[in-house]
């Protein structure tokens, strides 16, 4: 769907993103040149976003923007399925894989930007269902929940993107390996491997790396891959995804599923959108079409009006 005329914006802002940055005073000037009214409403616990996101569409906002790093994008994200009122994304966070994987600018001038001289569009997404909980990118289990885990506040604070990769070392010390029992659409695999990524998006979030070039953020479907013990030969398969060099994707175990459950020896630990959300054994489940996302115009693109209320 095409850019339309933006009047009034609401604004989630997360208070404890990661960057020190003049917010208030970015989008006022930002939006005031361009004539947009707009309100804030800020986040102080869990589930504050979700509440704040469907208050704004009841009080017919004509877009719910949110200010923060991937958790708080996907709490907000939870409270608009269904609704034809559109998302937007304002990087704030230490982390912002959504918005990379959507092409959305990381500076917020540029961010808010977008709204205000007609130069979006609207692109339909997807997101997963991990027990009574949703989530819009990405499910770890294993490694990457204890990554996230140990990339605590004061250690993003402190290293930035560089606590990511830091904490996923600490975490490889005497590490053993896991056994997976995935059920993907019904079928068993068994597997052994350091981590088991559902995702909805191949963006890792670093220099435009991806773990496939190929996974979409709107086919109806979840990615299911896992990462086995790495050796000299596995390392450099991992390399080449990361690079986005030809044929990488089909080089780690990966299934397509609508819906896949996770059992683990030992349980896991499970990361949902960069927050540890629990341990295995785990349900998952896609919800397609499930809200309308501001994005840069895309060229050539086709995207259709929204019509029907997703499932889920």
């Amino acid at each position: 769907m095409s850019a339309q005329h933006v009047n009034r914006i609401h604004i989630i802002i997360n208070p404890g993103a990661g960057r020190d940055e003049p917010i208030l005073n970015i989008l006022n000037t930002v939006l005031a040149k361009a004539g947009i009214l707009w309100e804030v409403s800020v986040t102080h616990a869990a589930g504050d976003a979700r509440e704040h996101a469907k208050r704004a569409i009841s009080a017919g906002f004509d877009i719910v923007a949110v200010y923060g790093g991937d958790g708080t994008v996907a709490e907000a994200a939870s409270g608009m399925i269904g609704s034809k009122i559109p998302l937007a994304i304002l990087p704030g966070g230490t982390s912002n894989v959504t918005s990379q994987e959507l092409g959305i600018p990381p500076r917020l001038e540029d961010a808010i930007g977008l709204l205000c001289g007609g130069t979006y569009e609207l692109r339909r997404v997807d997101m997963g269902r991990i027990g009574d909980r949703t989530f819009l990118g990405h499910i770890g289990i294993g490694i990457e929940a204890d990554m996230h885990e140990a990339a605590d506040r004061s250690m993003k604070d402190r290293f930035g993107l560089l606590a990511y990769p830091l904490a996923a070392l600490r975490s490889l010390i005497d590490r053993p390996i896991a056994h997976f029992d995935l059920v993907v659409d019904g079928e068993h695999f068994d597997v052994d491997g350091l981590d088991c990524m559902i995702t909805n998006f191949g963006s890792l979030g670093i220099l435009g790396a991806s773990i496939a070039p190929d996974i979409s953020f709107n086919d109806g479907f979840l990615d299911v891959i896992v990462v086995r013990p790495i050796d000299s030969l596995s390392l450099g398969r991992l390399i080449e995804n990361a690079l986005g060099l030809p044929e990488a994707a089909v080089l780690l175990p990966r299934w397509r599923a609508r819906k896949v459950s996770v059992s683990a020896t030992p349980p896991q630990k499970v990361s949902a959108d960069g927050e540890v959300v629990g341990e295995t054994p785990v349900e998952i489940s896609i919800i397609p079409d499930a809200l309308w996302i501001v994005t840069p115009v895309i060229a050539n693109s086709a995207v259709p009006e929204p019509q029907e209320t997703p499932a889920g």
